[in-house]
């Protein structure tokens, strides 16, 4: 029995259904004038007046995490969850305080009265902060990791800043205590 449809001509119409697909989305991304990933460059110094021994800008607009090391030659960009609200939102300059690799979590009392249910939870895989934790001159205020993947990207937290797991282990790593820090 002869085949109708060669290898060759299956991949061809495959590639041509598909390009047909993508075609109203193509029109469509080409009439946006906006990142859809809505990830906006920062530059440091519309922040700080220097780097001092490295800088953050935590965008919660954006959701992204700027860090420039001490001498602006390393800038990256992290996902990150944000506060789910406002009231739960602090904004303005702090700086990193000190650091725990393995962190344990204590609710505050505005996360207790909000569920009672809550309960001290040492490092591990139940734990919020995940597996390393900067925290903030604020109290109760932290960048940190997160085994709850699905809470980059949205509005979760209960103030902080989280990061997956891997990322926050990178970022530990290159900031030292005193990094500056700018949430906006």
């Amino acid at each position: 029995m002869k085949h109708l449809l060669t290898r060759r001509a299956a991949v061809a119409l495959g590639l041509a259904t598909g390009a047909g697909l993508a075609a109203p989305s193509l029109a469509i991304a080409q009439t946006t004038s906006r990142n859809t990933s809505s990830f906006t460059m920062q530059d440091w110094r519309d922040h700080f007046e220097n780097l001092g021994k490295a800088s953050i800008v935590a965008d919660t607009t954006s959701r992204a995490l700027h860090f420039w090391n001490h001498d602006g030659t390393d800038y990256r960009i992290y996902p990150t969850s944000v506060p789910m609200s406002e009231e739960l939102t602090k904004r303005g300059y702090t700086r990193i305080v000190r650091k725990k690799v393995g962190p344990d979590w204590t609710p505050t009392q505005s996360m207790l009265e909000r569920n009672p249910d809550l309960q001290y939870m040492p490092p591990g895989p139940d734990n919020p902060l995940g597996t390393h934790a900067m925290y903030l001159s604020w109290p109760a205020y932290i960048i940190h990791g997160t085994h709850d993947t699905r809470k980059i990207g949205r509005k979760s937290s209960d103030g902080c800043i989280g990061l997956y797991n891997s990322m926050i282990e990178e970022l530990y790593g290159l900031c030292p205590v005193g990094t500056q820090v700018h949430v906006i």
